[in-house]
């Protein structure tokens, strides 16, 4: 007779993982499987914290399980998360990171750092550990907007220590320099400072590392990927069509440079700016569209004031939406991962 921990394991190997399409025991995402009065208990580790598609597989579960395993009329799950590594990144630079994902814009002004800082927090928030390096060297924003204006990073053993603010650690030349005083900089100097940002500094484990990019096609984004295999990029533009149009450029750079789009994100999106560029950009180049921002007051005060709303104001409909746009992020960061690893079980990744 089939022992009844085998019939749940074969009913759940019917379950899908919706994202990398195999399904979630072969992928060893279900783990403690106990069965007692009826009652079938299992973790479920997740690719990510941030995981969006938690009640999907609640309700793929139940489909696959209740009336199918005589014996099992309920199931309880508990869950965990392990970030994958994303291995090509692995012994490059030897940094203890699983997952970088760099931040652009075709263009300046259409909200890349507030995307960059709030999508940070957002995935701390759900228990990742999480860096975000302002490589913008030349105008960095991120100390502002995170309220370190006066931030100085302390040097212990040669290695700069990250400043930290809202759950995320943090490296900027703003925390270098005088506000009043400019960056001037060429190409091989934007370069050595970037890597600086990677090697030099002691960010300790981390499942994420966002980089907030300055905008455009520049030495930045270039340095940056000779340097470092990144995970994937996110872009970031503003509806109307000659935000999109410079998008476009940004994508076609990483695509150049064998870089994964994880997706467009629309930010400032409503009645000032329309709505729908970011969107049709998405469907045009074959890429997840990660969702929008709304135009909103609250944004803007944040990053001005030193507020993140996703910190301060989660429950608003820019902090719902920037929180969103983080969990799908992450969700498309682990798809491609496990890709660059060949879909290497769970159990297997280091």
């Amino acid at each position: 007779m089939t022992d009844i921990k085998d019939q749940m394991m074969a009913a759940l190997s019917t379950v899908i993982e919706p994202e990398l399409h195999k399904d979630i025991v072969s992928l060893n995402m279900v783990r403690d499987l106990q069965v007692e009065g009826g009652t079938a208990k299992f973790t479920i580790v997740l690719t990510t914290p941030a995981c969006p598609l938690k009640s999907v597989f609640v309700e793929r579960c139940n489909e696959a399980v209740i009336g199918k395993v005589p014996g099992v009329d309920k199931i309880d799950i508990n869950w965990d998360s392990q970030v994958p590594t994303d291995h090509r990144f692995q012994g490059r630079q030897n940094v203890p990171m699983r997952c970088v994902i760099a931040v652009g814009s075709g263009k300046g002004g259409v909200g890349k750092s507030t995307v960059s800082i709030n999508i940070a927090i957002a995935l701390a928030e759900t228990g990742a550990r999480v860096g975000l390096i302002d490589a913008d060297i030349l105008n960095p924003n991120i100390p502002q907007m995170a309220g370190l204006g006066a931030g100085r990073p302390k040097v212990v053993n040669n290695k700069m220590q990250p400043i930290e603010a809202h759950g995320i650690k943090i490296i900027s030349t703003g925390f270098l320099t005088e506000p009043d005083k400019p960056m001037i900089m060429r190409g091989p100097m934007l370069q050595s400072a970037i890597r600086q940002f990677f090697v030099d500094v002691e960010w300790g484990e981390l499942d994420y590392m966002i980089v907030d990019l300055p905008p455009g096609t520049g030495d930045a984004p270039l340095s940056l990927a000779q340097l470092f295999p990144l995970t994937g990029a996110v872009i970031v533009t503003q509806p109307q069509s000659v935000a999109v149009s410079d998008a476009i450029r940004s994508a076609a750079m990483f695509d150049q440079l064998n870089v994964p789009v994880l997706g467009i994100v629309e930010n400032m999106s409503g009645d000032f700016f329309g709505e729908g560029g970011g969107e049709k950009l998405a469907k045009q180049r074959d890429l997840p569209f990660l969702g929008r921002v709304p135009l909103d007051s609250v944004v803007r005060e944040g990053g001005d004031y030193g507020r993140p709303v996703v910190a301060v104001a989660p429950e608003s409909v820019s902090g719902q939406g920037l929180i969103s746009i983080a969990k799908n992020v992450a969700a498309r960061a682990s798809v491609v991962m496990l890709q660059n690893s060949d879909v290497i079980p769970l159990n297997v990744i280091g």
